[in-house]
């Protein structure tokens, strides 16, 4: 991610492919006589003691927990840059792209809550169709290659990123529980901990990641959900080090993590999420509030929350259009937001926790595959019409305005 966006979208689209296949083997193994391994695999407990110190969860928490921090990180990381030096580092370049995100996270959750208000259990996953997977909707993109504006890259990714701060904001702020005062106050002291080092222009990552596990087991034991800990390691590198001509420690750590996430974290992220037992499943199911509030909000809400607020926002004078797009661009793009997918079935597992939750926990990740699935391809497709019916200009829409 440390490449010029205009590079990044010149990469193939294997990651995004990598993430589907370990999604669909999950799938069928779940279904297959292989099943009961595949659980017991996910069960076994790992157990971390030094001293005091005492951490026991079964490999699926390590996942979601540990690995996932990581990925948080990596979040974090993007979101910094973007900031400081991407399409985030101006009002006019911001406001465009955060009107979007806003608009297309109350939308879906709006549609959601009005389906599922009667029924308080299934009310708990209001926030699952608010998500968007930046690795997937970016992949889809990719797929058009030279023929996407660059301005659109930019608008694409700045939303994504966003939205996905927006879904940290909403996981800290409404699935956290048996709040320890301890630990919170542990994860301050590590937190200002890391902002003063970046304030005095400590340069070696080995200091910052250590601080950074210091706080993640402290946000882990505080009850606030351990991937907000890395996030805020994120903020805390250094993008650079004022009177030291060296490398970007943020750009480094970005460019080391990003394979890793890519091809290792996500992909082993959906294998062990995405496992759903189809013999109790029927297609009248879907007619639920429940799983029709997810389709529904990332099929239709997603698009419609996006492209209400870039409209309001350019007739309200808040934002304007960038350079070398057309809003049916922006409308065929919003739809590829729709892609839930990661981001959706990771706030699944903080919305029905527990094993009693099994069958709402099942029936949401169908339901994001079908809407992240008809939301890939009528956002290709949608985006595809667009393309061929709208010439480029002959202007270079990379420059700000």
């Amino acid at each position: 991610m440390g490449k010029k966006i205009s590079d990044f979208f010149q990469l193939d689209t294997a990651p995004g492919i990598i993430l589907i296949a370990s999604a669909f083997l999950a799938l069928l193994i779940a279904n297959s006589p292989l099943a009961p391994y595949y659980l017991a695999l996910l069960d076994t407990p790992i157990h971390f003691k030094v001293g005091s110190l005492d951490i026991e969860k079964n490999l699926l928490l390590w996942i979601n927990d540990g690995l996932m921090a990581i990925f948080f990180l990596l979040i974090g990381l993007e979101v910094k840059r973007e900031l400081i030096q991407g399409a985030l580092r101006t009002r006019s370049r911001a406001m465009f792209p955060l009107m979007a995100a806003i608009g297309g996270m109350v939308i879906p959750v709006l549609i959601f809550v009005v389906l599922n208000v009667n029924d308080p259990e299934a009310l708990g996953g209001w926030a699952i169709p608010a998500a968007t997977d930046i690795a997937f909707t970016l992949g889809v993109l990719a797929l058009f290659g030279k023929q996407v504006p660059v301005s659109l890259k930019v608008f694409l990714l700045a939303l994504a990123v966003i939205d996905d701060l927006g879904a940290v904001i909403i996981i800290a702020l409404f699935f956290s529980s048996d709040l320890s005062i301890i630990a919170l106050s542990i994860a301050v002291l590590a937190s200002v901990t890391l902002f003063y080092m970046n304030a005095k222009g400590v340069a070696r990552l080995t200091g910052y990641l250590l601080v950074g596990g210091i706080l993640w087991v402290a946000v882990l034991k505080s009850g606030v959900h351990a991937t907000v800990a890395g996030v805020i390691l994120g903020f805390a590198i250094p993008l650079r080090i004022k009177h030291h001509r060296i490398r970007s420690p943020l750009r480094y750590l970005e460019h080391g993590i990003h394979p890793w996430s890519s091809f290792a974290i996500l992909p082993l992220f959906a294998f062990a999420n995405s496992g759903v037992p189809l013999d109790n499943f029927s297609l009248s199911m879907l007619a639920e509030p429940l799983p029709l509030g997810i389709t529904l909000g990332l099929l239709f809400g997603k698009p419609i929350g996006i492209s209400l607020a870039c409209y309001i926002s350019i007739k309200l004078g808040i934002a304007s259009m960038p350079k070398g797009i057309q809003f049916m661009h922006v409308m065929s793009a919003s739809i590829l937001c729709g892609i839930g997918f990661t981001m959706s079935i990771f706030i699944t597992t903080l919305a029905f926790p527990g094993t009693d939750n099994h069958a709402l926990v099942d029936l949401s990740r169908i339901s994001i595959f079908i809407g992240s699935i008809l939301a890939a391809v009528c956002g290709y497709l949608a985006l595809k019409y667009s393309f061929k019916t709208i010439s480029r200009p002959l202007v270079d829409e990379s420059q700000p305005d």
